[in-house]
């Protein structure tokens, strides 16, 4: 995805840098504020969330491929 923004264009790229599910639900919630939220919630209570646990389960369950064929390597 490209944004022209003034005279400079600005590339987005997520699907690429994402190996599944878990890390594009990781980066929204980066950008929305919410990770910090739960992070300072987490420290304050010397509880871990399961973000990362979450995460690479979310990513196992729906990773990303480039051809778009994930559910037919899947259940072959």
């Amino acid at each position: 995805m490209v944004v022209l923004r003034g005279d400079h264009f600005i590339k987005y790229n997520y699907m690429a840098e994402s190996k599944g599910l878990g890390d594009t639900i990781e980066k929204i919630t980066k950008a929305t504020g919410i990770k910090k939220v739960v992070d300072t919630v987490a420290k304050a209570t010397g509880k871990d969330c399961g973000c990362k646990n979450r995460q690479n389960s979310l990513n196992k369950l729906f990773p990303y491929n480039p051809s778009g064929a994930w559910l037919s390597q899947r259940y072959k």
